[in-house]
């Protein structure tokens, strides 16, 4: 029956058209060229001139994206066939760059050299202390070159390694270590009293190093500086005789958080390969040039897209322990960047510095990363002076990954549309309260999304293969939860990534909100619509229940961190300028700040349960929009009473 469909599928009125009009004119002239023109206008007559303008249009684009897809394959193979990893592909670029700068960090200079000997002393130091190939060593450290030089020598030694978010403390940090199934915990000196407070739980026999000089305050921890000085700075032979298997695990990064506690998602030789090469090529990233990395190295931005560039394609790249909004440009114009990354709102933040000369005194001509907002986009652009923004989408345990490489405005990649299976990814549609895919009664197949219709983003799993397989979770059984199956035809796979996306006719992607917030209203973006009235302001906007009410209605939680009171008449005066009345928040929230992950972005779930009850929000003040008089009023215990019994609607 599939198969039926997909013949079916293939036989359109234009292509139709295209044949017979080929046809004919080749019996009638002997000519090919007259053919296939006839055959086009044939086409294009008979309805496929849409097609044709989207594929004059798309064409160049769909080129570079595919000689980049092509040239990226190239070399996962090569590692595959040659048994290459990381630490393999590293050392190459050490060897031709031996004297290069590899990392800039406060005023340290760090060669390709020093680099290689400290990971070089890493791994040994692993390999003598009893560590095996396979077992796990769990970092927890702020961000700074020992800390891409430890998981490197990790890898020398065929170690796992567990990049555990800094942020971390008490129940999650003990998550993290035994989700990893971690021997030993390096933790750096900043971070011991982290470690101290979970001390007593930590797991049996868990073998604890501290950097950064001394034991941290915990007795039975080793001082890691003192013994890598004693360590050999010779490259260590790799463990397993026949070198290592590219597909095998590299390290461990863990999701935000956000829905719960957090979880190691599984990265391999591979994959760190694939994102970071794709980057690096899209964008022109080489010898010569200078990438400012202000994100957390233990995430997949800052750890994998960042430090990728410098192991994998020479490019020096600039450390910062923490991002700050404040010191951004003068970092850049000091250490002569010509690339920066951004993630989460780090971008309007900077927007939102006052002005000052070093706004354009620096060399970046392109910034990558993900959550820029169209609204600030062009003003971005023209205040900073930066020629290009690679805005991209990727989960990190997914095998979803888009780029926007030309500059569109609020695009977060595309899919070609000239030959859509050459990278399966696709839209489907989904409910709108649940989040779940829609199917189709008939054969319970999923719905696909048109062009403008909301859909989430899922992507074709093909066991094995270097770009479509899938590493997932530590964890198999969140792994398959996130598995679709039956969805375009009977027993195929998809990777479900949760999130919504809407793609155009030219088959630009825009992000639009997570499966788990309802999207019918986010997705008019009123985040940003609310942050532009309130000057910038930490905005993060939800789902909530509303008694009587199917599905959620839009609820927004305003930063006011001085407590200087949030102008909610003005809310509501300029709102229904910029949005339609079914998008607007029918709830206001009042916060003193709004937590956000380590990656800048906002936490939403707690805000979700708390809703817009009085006696949960913490005595902050709360507003409801009356429908009849277009006014944010005060939302107490009684007016919550009403809303309850259904006394005022919405």
């Amino acid at each position: 029956m599939d198969h039926l469909k997909n013949m079916r599928s293939l036989i359109t009125r234009p292509r139709i058209a295209m044949l017979a009009s080929a046809a004919i004119a080749y019996l009638a002239t002997a000519s090919i060229c007259l053919a296939l023109l006839l055959a086009l206008a044939g086409y294009a007559a008979a309805g496929g001139w849409r097609f044709l303008r989207v594929a004059a249009l798309t064409a160049p684009r769909d080129a570079r994206g595919l000689v980049v897809l092509l040239r990226t394959r190239w070399m996962l193979r090569q590692m595959i066939a040659r048994r290459r990893g990381i630490a393999q592909l590293f050392g190459a670029t050490a060897a031709a760059n031996s004297h290069r700068v590899c990392f800039l960090y406060e005023d340290q200079s760090w060669t390709f050299r020093q680099v290689d000997e400290y990971s070089n002393r890493v791994a040994n130091l692993l390999k003598e202390s009893g560590h095996r190939p396979g077992q796990v060593v769990a970092i927890l450290a702020e961000s700074r070159p020992q800390f891409a030089c430890l998981w490197l020598g990790a890898a020398k030694a065929g170690v796992v390694s567990a990049l555990i978010n800094s942020n971390l403390r008490a129940q999650s940090l003990l998550h993290c270590l035994h989700a990893a199934d971690a021997t030993s915990l390096i933790f750096g000196a900043e971070l011991a009293s982290a470690v101290l407070e979970v001390a007593p739980s930590l797991p049996a026999g868990l073998r604890l190093y501290c950097l950064g000089g001394g034991n941290g305050g915990l007795s039975n921890a080793a001082d890691l500086d003192a013994n890598l000085l004693r360590a050999s700075t010779l490259q260590p032979a790799y463990p397993v005789k026949q070198g290592p298997n590219a597909k095998d695990r590299l390290f461990y990064i863990y999701t935000s958080g956000t829905t719960g506690m957090p979880k190691a998602a599984v990265i391999s030789h591979l994959r760190f390969a694939m994102m970071s090469n794709t980057i690096g090529l899209f964008f022109g990233l080489g010898l010569g040039d200078i990438l400012y990395d202000c994100l957390p190295l233990y995430h997949t931005a800052g750890g994998i897209l960042g430090i990728g560039q410098a192991f994998l394609r020479g490019v020096t790249v600039v450390i910062k322990r923490k991002f700050s909004a404040s010191a951004f440009w003068d970092d850049c114009a000091r250490y002569q960047c010509t690339a920066a990354q951004y993630i989460g709102e780090i971008c309007r933040y900077l927007l939102a510095q006052p002005a000052k000369q070093s706004d354009r005194r620096h060399r970046v001509r392109v910034m990558f990363g993900n959550g820029l907002r169209p609204q600030i986009w062009r003003e971005f652009q023209q205040r900073f002076g930066v020629d290009k923004m690679g805005e991209f989408y990727g989960a990190t345990e997914s095998n979803c990954n888009m780029v926007n490489i030309d500059n569109t405005v609020g695009a977060v990649g595309f899919l070609s549309q000239i030959a859509p299976s050459v990278y399966p990814l696709r839209l489907v549609r989904v409910d709108p309260d649940t989040g779940e895919p829609l199917r189709n009664p008939r054969d319970q197949l999923c719905v696909p999304a048109g062009p403008g219709e909301p859909g989430e983003l899922i992507g074709s799993v093909v066991p094995g293969d270097a770009i479509r397989g899938i590493d997932g979770y530590v964890c198999k059984q969140a792994t398959e939860k996130k598995m679709l199956r039956n969805v375009l035809r009977h027993g195929d796979c998809y990777f479900s990534t949760g999130d919504v996306l809407v793609m155009d006719e030219l088959g630009y992607m825009y992000f639009r909100d997570r499966t788990g917030d309802t999207f019918r209203w986010k997705g008019e973006n009123v985040e940003a619509c609310l942050s532009n009235v309130l000057s910038l302001a930490d905005c993060a906007v939800y789902g909530v229940e509303v008694p009587g009410n199917e599905g959620r209605a839009g609820m927004a939680a305003v930063a006011d961190p001085e407590g200087r009171g949030v102008e909610v008449a003005r809310l509501a005066q300029h709102l229904p300028h910029l949005l339609p009345a079914y998008a607007r928040p029918l709830f206001l929230r009042i916060v003193r700040h709004i937590e956000a992950t380590g990656t800048f972005k906002m936490k939403k779930t707690e805000l979700r349960k708390d809703g817009f009850d009085p006696d949960r929000c913490c005595g902050d003040p709360l507003y409801y929009l009356c429908c009849r008089s277009g006014q944010y009023l005060a939302l107490d215990g009684p007016a919550f009473a009403a809303i309850a019994r259904g006394e005022i609607r919405f």
